[in-house]
């Protein structure tokens, strides 16, 4: 038994955050060590050709071996229950990776729609192009899930809670639809990490991180990651090793040490958002609030039971539309405004015209995504200063109301 499986064992999230991956070298280094190397040296032609054939364990070559992006993998592995993770250099590349790995032409995904704007491009645009064909269906709707699985499904694929709206779906419904379809389960765990939420103890296959958000937690760096079964990651390690969408050792360095305050970032950032989306809903400039520890969020029971804290993502919509929406933007001072999420820095967004403006306009509008929306990404600042920040936002949203019609 590895050392990663014996602290899974008996080691909580927070300590595996900080202590597992961790390999020293002779020099007896504390912190991780960073192997800035492009390649590995030998000590013979024959260690060389065990190495390549795969009968010889080591490193090779730093598109698909290097011992920082390996303990940062071991590392995840470990917080998300996985035996094993492939780590990539960005989110997109992570489910590219893990469609490519895993299907071929001539193979279905059921997706759902309330899934990130780039990856809707991925399967329409450009898998499409490859023979993979997606049925897309509303995330909250298992019967929907259902009618789409076709006998040459191999994949069923969702974000949850989703983006932007923070719809939830039941990942144990869905991993019993896919078992009995001998599909695989995809969850896409950007939202809420593995401190909040481990898809695979609910019966998923795969678990699809964007380390660029919360595993970084400071909007440094690039990365993604996929967590699973060895068998079921071997195709998309071949994948890493051919095409190369490989992540950097520092990035991966960088991740390492953001995931150590992984656990405390989480619990302020769901503390922020909960408090903020509380006081949205009682304005009278919004209409409705998404984030799941409301009450009103439709699936606030399954978010409880899935999730250990509502996380820090919510969305609002506004009742006078993109103009409101901007003014807002434009009035804010702390939170910045960039498509970016898991900050430390609130962030605040207009998906309609940014993720999700290369979407089809009725697409939009099938995921609920209007003129009038706004989504945020609750950062660590002080939660008086973030409301006072929105009440001026508000305010100029108010100011831009257009007159009524005489």
């Amino acid at each position: 038994m590895s050392e990663n499986e014996t602290a899974r064992g008996k080691w909580h999230p927070e300590t595996l955050a900080i202590r597992t991956g961790i390999h020293r070298s002779p020099e007896k280094e504390h912190s991780e060590a960073l192997f800035l190397t492009s390649s590995f040296v030998f000590d013979s032609a024959e260690e060389a050709a065990a190495r390549f054939a795969g009968t010889s364990p080591g490193n090779i070559y730093a598109r698909f071996t290097n011992p920082t992006v390996r303990a940062l993998e071991e590392r995840l592995a470990a917080l998300e229950g996985a035996e094993d993770c492939v780590a990539t250099a960005s989110g997109m590349a992570a489910c590219l990776t893990t469609f490519m790995g895993c299907l071929q032409a001539g193979d279905h995904i059921v997706a759902s729609r309330s899934i990130f704007g780039s990856t809707v491009q991925l399967l329409q645009n450009i898998l499409s192009r490859f023979g993979l064909e997606t049925s897309f269906v509303a995330l909250d709707d298992l019967e929907a899930w259902r009618r789409a699985v076709r006998p040459n499904t191999r994949l069923l694929y969702l974000e949850t809670p989703s983006n932007p709206l923070t719809e939830v779906g039941d990942i144990a419904a869905l991993a019993a639809l896919a078992r009995d379809q001998s599909a695989i389960l995809v969850v896409d765990n950007c939202f809420c990490t593995p401190v909040l939420q481990q898809p695979l103890a609910l019966g998923a296959d795969l678990v699809i991180h964007s380390n660029t958000k919360y595993l970084d937690g400071q909007g440094r760096t690039l990365g993604g990651a996929i967590c699973g079964r060895k068998e079921l990651l071997s195709g998309p390690r071949n994948f890493v090793r051919t095409a190369g969408p490989s992540l950097s050792p520092f990035n991966a360095w960088v991740q390492l040490k953001g995931l150590e305050t992984l656990a405390l970032r989480m619990e302020r950032h769901s503390h922020n958002a909960l408090a903020l989306a509380q006081w949205l809903e009682q304005r009278p400039e919004v209409a409705r609030v998404y984030y799941p520890g409301l009450p009103s969020h439709p699936q606030q029971a399954l978010a409880a039971r899935q999730q250990r804290l509502p996380g820090g993502i919510l969305s609002f919509d506004l009742r006078d539309g993109q103009a409101a929406a901007w003014a807002l933007m434009d009035a804010v001072e702390i939170f910045s405004r960039t498509a970016n999420l898991g900050d430390a820095k609130s962030t605040i967004t207009h998906p309609a015209s940014t993720t999700h403006a290369r979407v089809s306009v009725e697409a939009r509008v099938a995921a609920g995504i209007g003129d009038g929306l706004l989504r945020l990404s609750v950062g660590l600042e002080h939660v008086d200063d973030l409301r006072a920040d929105l009440q001026r936002g508000l305010e100029a949203a108010a100011a831009a109301r257009p007159e009524p019609s005489v």
